[in-house]
């Protein structure tokens, strides 16, 4: 006999099975206690939350026939029936899944609708249930419009979807919308240890906390994880084999980091850094993990004795909270949060965590341990008093007064961040009258602010060398991005990609970020390629520095109109007889904005 998989095996047969999910149960149980039933259903959520499990017990609710066949409409269907029996097996001919990601054309969606006239061969209503229905093209949501408004009383639509944002406010309109929450962690490990207890299999409870966590809210993420952790344990989940497997870091060594930062020392953090290289530990996994006890520290901070008392951890937390002011723990957390995401930037993953940690041993809150080091510096006194930045979208034109005498630099250790400028005119000191301001006003290319300062030149345009492989390539990704088939990671390896190969044969890109030319990012891409030529195409992608990629078009692109806008400005009389006639005034670096 073949393993069934345990996603498979538990999937919830009833309402009552599901965890997680009340608000949504008790709506559906209760609308079809009362018959008070909707015409189309929309659920959304995040994977593996239970989307396809509800439509498939409400169509046993809607078919369900009783164990005597005598029954109705239930909120508590038997499972024993033919209708609950073909459901569960996939074979009832009224229940119709349409996955929407690879029928996506309105020739698949007219197929099924042609369907729609004829009434129910077994059931007592026909179920249209559609997976990742935000995938359909345009066409196929408008064919499918009136249908879904005014189906017949026989016909029931259940849409799905992980992207509710990409579904037409049309379809929308005519549906009853339940939003499926991803679950709590705590309820995801209790499922696993109910599960775990019927299959027989020992589980230290570490372990299911670390299943819980990885799985971000899905059950079936948390199940699919669980099997490979009991493969991975030969039939036992110990929380060191879980962790093992799952690249996770101890909290251990969270810690000794945070302690580190507490007593302000450097070489602990530098050593503590080396041991998680030496362990062979992601960063982006050590970021997390004292993201988490940061987020702790600060709720018993500020909520003392508000933990979980059965956390074997808690007083570690209440320990550690103790040695930060809670501050700098709210410093701490939003630095490691922003400084995980910028770890793609880095030269490689542990020169960026190397980076995020010297930041926040370098910048403390005055008063939390640090004051020495978070003290203003000392403003000069002869500098004169800033003024606001010009605001580009309304133009302004700055003229300072003749130029001064000049006192001696200041040293470095107290010379002011921001440029200072000179104070505005007396009142003597001629200036362009009115006129002169609505004609530079009234100019649609960009905004100019002058200040008194040396002249700089403007930096050139950077070239770049177009070849006719880049242009295609740069035509097919910009069909890509608006058509919404790829995003984030994906969208980036596309985008910084150079196309060095593009026949009917193969597509190979060249790229040097190698977080980037990760497997499950080309193959998403290529699957987003096919699906937009209509044809199966290798796509391959090799390291190298690109040259002609749709990024460098773009940033070249900019510089140009850049370039265009500030030359406008300086070719402008009244910008040239400003200048003149302030011999120290200058275009302020950034105040030119192409529109």
């Amino acid at each position: 006999m073949s393993y069934l998989v345990l996603a498979r095996k538990y999937r919830p047969r009833s309402f009552d099975a599901m965890v997680g999910q009340e608000h949504v149960v008790q709506a559906l149980a209760n609308a079809l206690t009362q018959q008070r039933l909707h015409h189309a259903y929309l659920f959304t959520g995040t994977r593996g939350v239970g989307k396809t499990t509800v439509s498939r017990i409400l169509a046993k609710s809607l078919n369900c026939t009783g164990a005597d066949g005598q029954g109705g409409i239930t909120a508590q269907p038997c499972g024993v029936c033919d209708a609950c029996r073909d459901i569960d097996a996939g074979r009832f001919v009224d229940y119709v899944e349409l996955d929407a990601a690879s029928n996506r054309g309105v020739e698949e969606i007219s197929q099924l609708l042609d369907q729609a006239v004829y009434k129910p061969v077994l059931g007592r209503f026909k179920v249209y249930m559609i997976d990742e229905v935000h995938m359909l093209s345009t066409t196929a949501f408008n064919a499918m419009l009136k249908t879904l408004e005014e189906p017949p009383e026989y016909l029931k639509f259940v849409l799905a979807t992980t992207d509710p944002q990409k579904v037409p406010p049309t379809v929308l309109s005519r549906c009853l919308q339940f939003n499926l929450r991803p679950m709590a962690p705590q309820t995801v490990q209790e499922h696993l240890a109910a599960v775990l207890a019927q299959e027989g299999i020992d589980a230290e409870p570490g372990a299911l906390r670390l299943l819980a966590r990885a799985a971000r809210g899905s059950m079936r993420d948390a199940l699919s994880l669980t099997d490979q952790a009991i493969a991975f344990g030969a039939g036992a989940l110990a929380e060191a084999g879980v962790r093992q497997m799952l690249g996770a870091v101890d909290r251990g060594h969270a810690v000794r980091l945070v302690e580190a930062l507490a007593a302000g020392d450097g070489k602990a953090l530098i050593g503590a850094v080396e041991q998680l290289r030496a362990l062979g530990l992601a960063a982006a996994g050590t970021l997390e993990e004292m993201a988490a006890l940061l987020q702790q520290m600060a709720v018993q901070q500020a909520v003392p004795g508000a933990l979980d008392a059965d956390d074997p951890d808690a007083a570690l937390i209440e320990r550690l909270a103790g040695a930060l002011a809670p501050d700098e723990t709210q410093l701490l957390y939003s630095i490691v949060v922003h400084g995980r995401a910028e770890l793609a930037l880095a030269p490689d993953e542990y020169s960026g965590l190397v980076m995020v940690l010297l930041r926040m041993l370098a910048f403390k809150p005055a008063g939390a341990g640090g004051a020495e080091r978070a003290a203003p510096r000392p403003a000069p006194t002869s500098a004169p008093p800033a003024q606001p930045a010009a605001v580009a979208a309304a133009p302004a034109l700055r003229v300072p007064a003749p130029p001064v005498a000049r006192t001696a630099p200041a040293p470095a250790a107290t010379r002011p961040a921001v440029v200072a400028r000179s104070p505005e005119p007396p009142p003597w000191v001629d200036a362009p009258d009115e006129a002169d301001f609505a004609e530079l006003a009234a100019a649609p290319v960009a905004a100019v602010a002058l200040e008194a300062a040396e002249p700089r030149p403007r930096s050139a345009a950077p070239t770049l060398v177009t070849t006719p492989l880049g242009d295609r390539w740069a035509a097919l990704v910009k069909r890509l991005v608006e058509a919404g088939a790829i995003s984030a990671l994906v969208r980036e390896l596309a985008m910084q990609s150079e196309c060095i190969a593009f026949d009917d044969a193969r597509i190979t890109l060249r790229v040097d970020r190698e977080t980037l030319r990760s497997a499950a990012n080309v193959d998403k891409l290529r699957a987003a390629v096919e699906q937009t030529l209509g044809r199966a195409v290798p796509l391959q992608v090799e390291p190298g520095t690109p040259e002609d990629s749709p990024a460098r078009r773009d940033a070249a692109a900019r510089a140009r109109a850049q370039a265009e806008a500030e030359q406008i400005i300086a070719d402008d009389p009244l910008v040239k007889a400003l200048m003149a006639q302030y011999k120290t005034a200058r275009i302020v670096p950034g105040s030119v904005k192409p529109h």
